[in-house]
């Protein structure tokens, strides 16, 4: 009988896997296969590249787990232990997993066996890794600060726009910071602008962009976020700072980025540290620091002017919405209309960010409209008010999700006594062929049907089992809700801009804007009203909103259920 194989293969950053290190792993994997006589599908190779160990969070790793869970592989390769995880208790729990679903484990620096003793080397070995990422990580942070505190550019490991970085082993055991002449110039012409002319930051990405100088990547298109950089950096003026920003719990953004994966690499997140913290390693100035102080003195005048400093968030939607054709995100802009009485009137959009040209080349991408911002959140607004006077419009959405599906504990006895069956032919089968009673050219076909039978049967029966898993905490969710809602019933009509936004952001995950329809996506977990980065989503719901009828100046806004 041939069993079904798997392997799996990670590399903790993106540097390793740009390097292809990971693929001395699979060709290692893929000889050990072929040593023990076995063939791997390339559906059964799993690959995290970039991805830390510290984390259970992997894509990768999470396929793998949902196949094993369905009994769909009998082996798994893996180059070591580490590998699969660098805490050693992720390391116990997932071969435990594994190893209940009946699927061998199997290390190629070590052999795993069932005994005592292998069991207690595994931990010890995954706590020797954990104890060993915790120094390196340490080491090398206390490396790179001493470099810092006695002035060796190779602390900063990289060089700014206009800068080459020079390592040690390029710089005869000594980094540096070498000039680029042409962006050196750019970098120069930007700080006159800023400090002789007064020019404003999209002043200068116009002036960059007319005269056809080109970013590091090669871009035409100079964004506000770049030219803002450059003319912040200090490295500019001889001075570059290391240690401006720190790693900190990680802290989960209402929207993920657009093309990005929705499991982030690394579960953290950069702050900024103050800039007394900050210390600084002499490199070669490109402008002078006179003119240094003047740019970062007009900055500062043009955010104290700036009016979107001023206001602070003023949109009760902000970072929630995203187009539904393009994905992009939808961002505020006022506008002033003037009537036919001559009189002007201010209102408030809410933006497709790809119907913005200047940000693609000078052509827009999306041409989705925008809508009134004092409309929208006021629609939103009733529709989380009315989920909350009535909770157990969630337990409605999700029942008319599953009707289709009835009798749901009779088909799972009855999947369970088909299981009972296909268990025992192949008990018979492997019986017969083990007497002799069955060749091999008859028995390895039967086997094969009856062992994917049941795999068919086992994954049936997992997916109603998550749906009576999910009805439970559907009842969690709701009985949470339900005492949420009696303690602001009263107070929901008194409550403030601010309250108002947080209770927003805290039950609704987005909101789709299409060209004709508007979902809106509720965030359910068993606790939504207190935030935490560590709770999962388990449900989400939309409600079915038809905007009140009034005569707008742009097209009728209807919200829909998903």
């Amino acid at each position: 009988m041939q069993l079904q194989v798997a392997i799996y293969a990670r590399v903790s950053n993106e540097q390793q896997a740009e390097s292809g290190t990971i693929k001395s792993q699979l060709a290692e994997l893929q000889q050990q296969v072929t040593q023990d006589n076995f063939s791997l599908s390339p559906e059964f190779t799993f690959i995290d590249e970039g991805y830390s160990g510290a984390s259970l969070i992997r894509p990768g790793l999470e396929q793998l787990r949902d196949v094993v869970a369905m009994h769909g592989i009998d082996r798994l390769y893996v180059h070591s232990p580490d590998r699969l995880a660098r805490k050693y208790a992720y390391q116990v729990l997932l071969v435990d997993e594994f190893e209940r679903s009946g699927v061998e484990v199997i290390f190629l620096n070590r052999p795993l066996s069932q005994s005592p003793e292998d069991a207690l080397l595994l931990q010890v070995q995954g706590m020797i890794a954990e104890y060993e990422r915790a120094k390196i990580m340490e080491r090398n942070r206390r490396g790179k600060r001493h470099a810092a505190q006695n002035g060796q550019v190779s602390a900063l490991s990289a060089a700014p726009y206009g800068y080459r970085y020079i390592s040690k082993q390029d710089g005869d055991g000594q980094a540096r910071y070498d000039i680029v002449l042409n962006e050196a110039r750019v970098v120069r012409q930007i700080f006159q602008w800023a400090g002789h002319e007064r020019a404003s930051i999209n002043e200068i990405c116009r002036r960059l962009k007319q005269e056809g100088e080109r970013t590091r990547t090669g871009k035409s298109n100079w964004v506000r976020s770049i030219v803002w950089g450059i003319l912040k950096n200090p490295a500019y003026k001889g001075t570059a700072a290391f240690g401006k920003t720190k790693s900190a719990p990680f802290s989960p953004k209402l929207l993920h980025k657009r093309g990005k994966p929705l499991q982030p690499r690394r579960l953290v997140s950069k702050v900024t540290v103050p800039k007394d913290d900050w210390l600084y390693i002499a490199v070669p100035a490109l402008v002078s620091e006179d003119l240094f102080e003047v740019v970062q003195e007009q900055l500062e005048e043009n955010r104290q002017r700036a009016r979107q400093y001023q206001r602070g968030a003023s949109y009760l939607l902000q970072g929630l919405l995203v187009c539904a054709d393009c994905h992009y995100a939808y961002c505020s802009k006022p506008v002033t209309v003037k009537a036919a009485n001559g009189k002007k009137r201010h209102y408030a959009y809410y933006r497709c960010s790809g119907t913005d040209a200047y940000r693609f080349g000078r052509e827009r991408i999306c041409t989705n409209q925008q809508i009134r911002t004092d409309i929208l959140e006021e629609v939103v607004w009733n529709e989380v008010t009315a989920l909350l006077a009535e909770p157990h419009r969630i337990e409605k959405e999700y029942q008319r999700r599953l009707s289709s599906q009835k009798n749901k504990d009779k088909d799972m006895a009855a999947i369970e006594v088909q299981r009972s069956k296909v268990k025992k032919g192949i008990t018979r089968l492997i019986d017969g062929y083990a007497d002799g009673l069955i060749e091999k050219e008859e028995f390895e076909p039967r086997i094969k049907n009856l062992r994917q039978r049941l795999t068919e049967l086992e994954s049936q029966a997992q997916m109603l089992q998550n749906e009576l898993n999910a009805q439970t905490e559907l009842r969690l969710v709701i009985t949470r809700l339900e005492e949420f809602a009696k303690k602001v019933k009263d107070g929901l009509s008194n409550i403030d801009w601010s309250t108002k936004r947080e209770l927003i952001r805290t039950l609704v995950k987005r909101v789709e804007i299409g060209k004709e329809e508007v979902k809106v996506v509720f965030r359910i977990t068993p606790d939504p009203f207190e935030l935490s980065p560590n709770r999962e989503i388990l449900q989400h719901c939309s409600g079915r909103l038809i905007a009140s009828a009034r005569k707008h100046n742009f097209f009728l806004l209807t919200l829909t259920a998903i």
